[in-house]
């Protein structure tokens, strides 16, 4: 490999990392959660929110954890962080 392609390869990496890691997250919270092929299913974690009277508008990862937009048993807006695995509440950092 030639000095441009391994040029390439290095940017193309470098790119892929940055992505893909929780640094572009929010920073609000980060779970040590482990593949996505050992985790809970969203539905899941919605089943429960639900049957505690939330009402959840939408999961999304974030930082390795599903974050949470809803609105909780006393209508409150939230955006609650719960860890994919176990699917328990995570602290913020706010």
């Amino acid at each position: 490999m030639g000095k441009s392609g391994l040029g390439i390869l290095v940017a193309s990496l470098a790119t892929t990392l940055f992505f893909a890691s929780p640094a572009s997250a929010t920073g609000l919270a980060t779970c040590d959660s482990g593949p996505q092929t050992g985790w809970q299913p969203q539905a899941k974690l919605e089943a429960t929110l639900k049957t505690q009277g939330w009402q959840v508008r939408r999961i999304k990862i974030d930082g390795g954890c599903y974050e949470v937009y809803a609105l909780n048993e006393k209508g409150e807006r939230v955006e609650a962080y719960f860890h994919p695995v176990t699917l328990a509440p995570v602290p913020t950092k706010r």
